[in-house]
C-alpha cells in the first residue's frame, strides 16, 4: 500500500439507537481526491471523523499507508483536518497560526520559518505572514487554515465542508484553490460536502452517501450521467422522475407506460417485462420539437428564468416534466401546447436505494 492510501473496511458506528455508518468499505488511492457527498445525517462527517481518529467505531478497521491505525489517537495518525470553522488564533499573525503545529512538534526555528513560507506560497498567501488574521477576508482565512494543515505534510488531508460558511463567489474561488492545491501537493484528499457542484468540480471520485451507506461510487461523470438509484438521481438534480410499468423488452430497448399514461422508450439495461420501474431524465436532455424517439405532448405551466437558461414546467396528463432551455424562454408563454422530445438513451432506469433495501 502506497503513501497516503486509505482503506476503510467494514466501518460501523452507532449513536444510541441510531446506526450512523453501516458497514462502509472504501479504498482511496495514493494522491486521489475523493469526496463524500450527501445530505445532513447521511454519515459522511461521522465517517471522516472516524478516519481522523476523532470518533471511535463499533466495528471495522482503518488503514492508512498500509498501517492499521484503528486504535491510534488523532495525533498518531498521518492525517490533518481542515474544518468548516477556521479556528484561527486571533492573537497570532498569519505566520504564527501556520507555525503552531510545528512549534508544538518542537521543530527548529529555521525549519519552521522555511516550511511556513513554503506553505503560504502554496496557498497564494506569500508575503502576508505578518498580517493579523482579523485583517483577512473569509477566503484568506480559509487559506490560512489550509496552510496550517499542509505545513505538517500529512499523508492524507481531510476537509470537512471547509467552504460552506463562505458566500457563493468565495466558494467558487476556494473551489479552484483547493483543486489547484491538490494538484501541487499530490497528497491524498478526502473531502466532505453536501454541495453537488463542489463535488463534481473537484473530485477524482465521488462516494454518494445515504442512510450511512455508500449508495454509489464513481467518477463525477459517472455519478452525474449514470446515477444508479433514485436517491442519487434526485440528489444530483435529475428532477424528472417517473413511476412506470414495463410493457415490452426487446431489440435493445424497453417500452414503458408511466403512471400518468405516457409511453416512453429506454435503452437502459435491466428492465423486466411486466415489472414496476422508476425512470429519470435530466432537464437538459429534453428539448422542444427536437430529435429523439420519445415525444411527449403537453402544456407549459410555468417558467423559471436562471440567467443562462430557462426551466419550463410541462404538464403531460398526470405527469410533469421540467425542461431546461438555453436563453430567456420569452418566445414561449404559459398555456402553449408543446411537444417535449428526448432520446431513448437519455431515459435512465433507477434502482431502489439504501432506504428501500434496509430491513
Amino acid at each position: 500500500m502506497g503513501r497516503g492510501e486509505v482503506s476503510l473496511r467494514g466501518i460501523r458506528k452507532s449513536f444510541g439507537d441510531v446506526l450512523a455508518v453501516r458497514d462502509v468499505s472504501l479504498e482511496v488511492a495514493e494522491g486521489e481526491f475523493v469526496t463524500l457527498l450527501g445530505p445532513s445525517g447521511c454519515g459522511k462527517t461521522t465517517l471522516l471523523r472516524i478516519l481522523a481518529g476523532l470518533e471511535g467505531l463499533d466495528a471495522g478497521a482503518v488503514l492508512i499507508s498500509g498501517r492499521d491505525v484503528t486504535a491510534d489517537p488523532p495525533h498518531r495518525r498521518p492525517v490533518n483536518t481542515v474544518f468548516q470553522h477556521y479556528a484561527l488564533f486571533p492573537h497570532r499573525t498569519v505566520a504564527g497560526n501556520v507555525a503552531f503545529g510545528l512549534e508544538m512538534a518542537g521543530k527548529p526555528r529555521a525549519e519552521i520559518t522555511a516550511r511556513v513560507e513554503r506553505a503560504l506560497d502554496m496557498v497564494r498567501l506569500g508575503g502576508m505572514g505578518a498580517r493579523r488574521v482579523d485583517q483577512l477576508s473569509g477566503g484568506q482565512r480559509q487559506r490560512v487554515a489550509l496552510a496550517r494543515a499542509v505545513v505538517l505534510e500529512p499523508e492524507v488531508l481531510l476537509l470537512d465542508e471547509p467552504m460552506s460558511a463562505l458566500d457563493r463567489k468565495l466558494r467558487e474561488e476556494m473551489r479552484a484553490e483547493v483543486k489547484g492545491l491538490h494538484g501541487r501537493l499530490g497528497t491524498t484528499f478526502v473531502f466532505v460536502t453536501h454541495d453537488q457542484e463542489e463535488a463534481l468540480a473537484m473530485s477524482d471520485r465521488i462516494a454518494v452517501m445515504n442512510g450511512g451507506q455508500v449508495e454509489q461510487l464513481g467518477s463525477p461523470a459517472e455519478v452525474y450521467e449514470r446515477p444508479r438509484t433514485r436517491f442519487v438521481a434526485e440528489f444530483l438534480a435529475v428532477r424528472n422522475l417517473l413511476a412506470a410499468r414495463v410493457e415490452e423488452v426487446g431489440d435493445g430497448a424497453a417500452v414503458l407506460r408511466t403512471d400518468g399514461g405516457v409511453v416512453l422508450r429506454s435503452t437502459s439495461p435491466g428492465f423486466v417485462r411486466g415489472a414496476r420501474a422508476w425512470v429519470g431524465v435530466r432537464p437538459e436532455r429534453l428539448a422542444f420539437d427536437g430529435p429523439g424517439e420519445n415525444r411527449v405532448r403537453g402544456v407549459l405551466e410555468d417558467r423559471v428564468f436562471l440567467g443562462d437558461r430557462s426551466e419550463w414546467r410541462v404538464r403531460a396528463g398526470e405527469d410533469v416534466l421540467t425542461v431546461s432551455e438555453p436563453g430567456t424562454g420569452e418566445r414561449r408563454k404559459t398555456g402553449d401546447a408543446v411537444t417535449v422530445t428526448f432520446g431513448a438513451d437519455a431515459l435512465l432506469r433507477l434502482e431502489d436505494g439504501a432506504e428501500a433495501r434496509r430491513p
